[in-house]
């Protein structure tokens, strides 16, 4: 058995179909298991234990390159990609992204059976179009791991466990550990993360209400405070360290994937907007608590017990809007320093009493 999963991106997303990928390892464990993933996002499936092979594509980087002097090498690596994508008849291809971009995909590649939702998705694109075996559309209200799970289900590949397995490996966190000393973190206090930044500005949060958040987070809980982020971010990072009186350490950029999920594991909780790293630790069972305006919780928010998102929920709210309409933003600019602050206490009361999950 030959089996192809198809997600390309983002962070999130492809998190999300972690789960998925262990339930067809237990379904068919002596299959040879294929992921196609972008660039991105390919740090969260090479090493997976449950995966014989990851094909990666640097779509977004070759349309750059093609503009510019490393033309030749991009079609060098296109025609690389375009022989790993089709050296190989695959019994089955399940397009888990299901936009153009993967059905084209999909639909290069050779394979018996090209399984996919069939037409009545959000966002779809059309994607049904490049499919052999079309699965009923489901609820996007139903969480956004949950609706991969379905998928399999409709095929016969049943489970009733999640388990993520992010591939975190001892250099991981040799890596994460050297990073919190050279910035003296010596974990004499919990350890407490915040990743600010969304790619949407929907998403975001005020600087100066993260600066207080951070402050009071060190002067009346007696923790440590490190930012999380891209290299992108760190400008933002340091804007919202400018607004504080205590210390906290700037950690955006100085991350990869692996190296931030062992980072993660480390903390008491993340504190974060809706975005990728928020899914990040939530797969490796750190708490987060996680603030939602434009997007629905329900849909994309932390998967799992033992998280608490912060929301208040006004009438436009969720718009799914990268930009707001006059509003002002008002679904995150009503999100108050207390109310934040008030999550965090009460995933503290509820921590006391449960077993935390990285130590079984």
């Amino acid at each position: 058995m030959k089996i192809l999963i198809v997600k390309l991106s983002a962070i999130g997303d492809v998190i999300h179909t972690l789960p998925a990928l262990n339930a067809l390892r237990e379904r068919y464990p002596k299959a040879r298991i294929t992921w196609l993933v972008e660039e991105a996002a390919a740090d969260l499936v090479i090493g997976h234990r449950a995966l014989d092979r990851v094909l990666v594509s640097g779509r977004k980087r070759w349309i750059r390159q093609l503009k510019g002097p490393h033309r030749r090498q991009a079609l060098s690596e296109m025609r690389r990609f375009w022989h790993d994508l089709r050296d190989t008849r695959y019994d089955m291809i399940i397009d888990f992204h299901g936009l153009l971009k993967s059905s084209l995909l999909v639909w290069l590649a050779h394979g018996k059976r090209k399984i996919g939702f069939d037409k009545g998705m959000q966002h779809q694109e059309h994607s049904y179009l490049f499919l052999n075996e079309r699965v009923p559309p489901v609820d996007m209200e139903v969480h956004a791991l949950v609706r991969g799970l379905m998928l399999l289900d409709a095929i016969g590949v049943k489970t009733r466990r999640v388990v993520f397995d992010v591939p975190v490996f001892a250099r991981d966190h040799r890596q994460a550990e050297s990073l919190l000393e050279r910035h003296g973190m010596d974990g004499s206090r919990p350890l407490v993360a915040v990743n600010p930044v969304a790619l949407w500005e929907t998403k975001l949060w005020r600087d100066d209400r993260f600066a207080a958040l951070a402050d009071r987070l060190i002067q009346e809980m007696g923790v440590d405070v490190v930012f999380t982020g891209g290299p992108a971010d760190r400008p933002i990072v340091d804007a919202i360290l400018s607004r504080m009186t205590a210390r906290a350490v700037n950690l955006a950029g100085k991350t990869g994937l692996k190296t931030l999920a062992a980072l993660y594991r480390r903390t008491a909780l993340l504190v974060t907007t809706d975005t990728g790293p928020m899914h990040l630790a939530a797969a490796v069972g750190t708490p987060v608590v996680a603030l939602f305006g434009p997007t629905a919780p329900w849909r994309t928010g932390p998967f799992g017990e033992g998280h608490r998102v912060v929301r208040t929920a006004p009438a436009c709210s969720p718009c799914f809007k990268r930009r707001c309409d006059g509003r002002r933003c008002c679904c995150m600019r009503a999100i108050t320093v207390e109310m934040v602050l008030d999550a965090i206490r009460q995933l503290k009361r509820t921590l006391k009493s449960t077993p935390d999950p990285r130590e079984t």
